[in-house]
C-alpha cells in the first residue's frame, strides 16, 4: 500500500488537530504540509510499531520540534479567533497537546506519550494541568440529574472539587424542567432512569429545547443513548464511573461547547 493510502484517512483529523494546536488554519496546514512532505522525501518516516495514525501525529510532532516549535498565532485585542481558540492558546503548549490528542483526537494516554515520546505518568501530569486551567476559567452551574441520593452526592461532590457550583439536584423530569426554570445552569449532568418511571433523556430534551447547554449522561442505561436520536450522547459515562473521568468529561464539555464560548466572549 503507498504511503498516500495509508495516511490519507488519518489526515482530516491531523489537519484538524494542527489547527486547534495552532490557532491558525494556514499555520496548521503549513505544518502538515512539512510533515508529508518529509516523508514523501525520505527526510522521515513512519515508526513501524505505532499504528499509521499515530505515527503520523509522532512525524508532526517531530516536524514541530525540529522547527523550534514556534507554532503561536498573535494574541492581541484584533486576532480574529472564536474563544474556544483563544482558550487552547492560553494552555501552555505542551499540557495543550496532550489535552487535545486525548480530549479531541480520542488518543489513549498511551497514545499520546508515543506521540510527544514521553511517558504514562508525564502525560497524565500534563492533561491534568491543562484540566485545572480549564476548570479554573470555566467556572459554571450545574444541574444534575439524578435519583439515587447516594450517586447525586458523589456527583456533587466532584462538581465542588472542580470549582462549579450545583444548583440544584432533581430526581424526575419535572423537578429537571422546575429546576431550569429557576435557573439556567451552565452544564447538566443526567441519569436516565428516574425515581418516579421518569427519563433523564426526555428531560434533557425538554431542556434542550429552550437552552443550548452541554450534556453530560452518567447511566447503566447506555444502549439507551444509542439510538442515533436526539440527543446525541457526546458524552456519555457509564456507572460504576471513575471519579477521573467524570472530571475529564466536564471539562472537555465547558471547553468545547460553543454556547460557553459565545457566554464568554461576550
Amino acid at each position: 500500500m503507498s504511503l498516500l493510502a495509508r495516511l490519507a484517512p488519518h489526515l482530516p483529523y491531523v489537519r484538524r488537530y494542527a489547527r486547534a494546536l495552532t490557532g491558525d488554519q494556514t499555520t496548521g496546514d503549513h505544518y502538515v504540509r512539512v510533515a508529508l512532505e518529509a516523508l514523501a522525501a525520505g527526510e522521515r518516516t513512519l515508526e513501524a510499531h505505532l499504528t499509521p495514525r499515530v505515527a503520523l501525529y509522532h512525524v508532526f510532532h517531530a516536524i514541530w520540534c525540529s522547527s523550534g516549535a514556534h507554532l503561536e498565532a498573535p494574541q492581541d485585542e484584533d486576532y480574529a479567533a472564536d474563544d474556544t481558540t483563544r482558550r487552547l492558546m492560553r494552555i501552555a503548549p505542551r499540557s495543550r497537546q496532550a489535552f487535545l490528542l486525548t480530549a479531541l483526537e480520542g488518543f489513549t494516554p498511551s497514545e499520546a506519550a508515543q506521540i510527544l515520546d514521553t511517558d504514562f505518568s508525564e502525560i497524565e501530569r500534563l492533561i491534568a494541568e491543562a484540566q485545572a486551567e480549564i476548570d479554573a476559567e470555566l467556572a459554571t452551574d450545574v444541574l444534575i440529574i439524578e435519583d439515587e441520593p447516594v450517586i447525586a452526592a458523589d456527583i456533587e461532590a466532584l462538581v465542588t472539587e472542580l470549582g462549579h457550583t450545583v444548583v440544584d439536584i432533581a430526581a424526575t423530569r419535572t423537578e429537571a424542567v422546575d429546576a431550569v426554570s429557576r435557573k439556567t445552569p451552565g452544564l447538566v449532568l443526567a441519569d436516565i432512569q428516574l425515581a418516579d418511571g421518569s427519563s433523564g433523556i426526555d428531560a434533557v430534551k425538554d431542556i434542550l429545547a429552550r437552552f443550548n447547554v452541554p450534556v453530560i449522561f452518567i447511566t447503566a442505561f447506555h444502549e439507551r443513548l444509542l439510538t442515533g436520536e436526539r440527543p446525541e450522547p457526546t458524552f456519555l459515562i457509564t456507572k460504576p464511573f471513575q471519579p477521573e473521568t467524570v472530571k475529564a468529561a466536564i471539562g472537555q464539555a465547558l471547553f468545547f461547547h460553543p454556547r460557553k464560548a459565545a457566554k464568554q466572549a461576550a
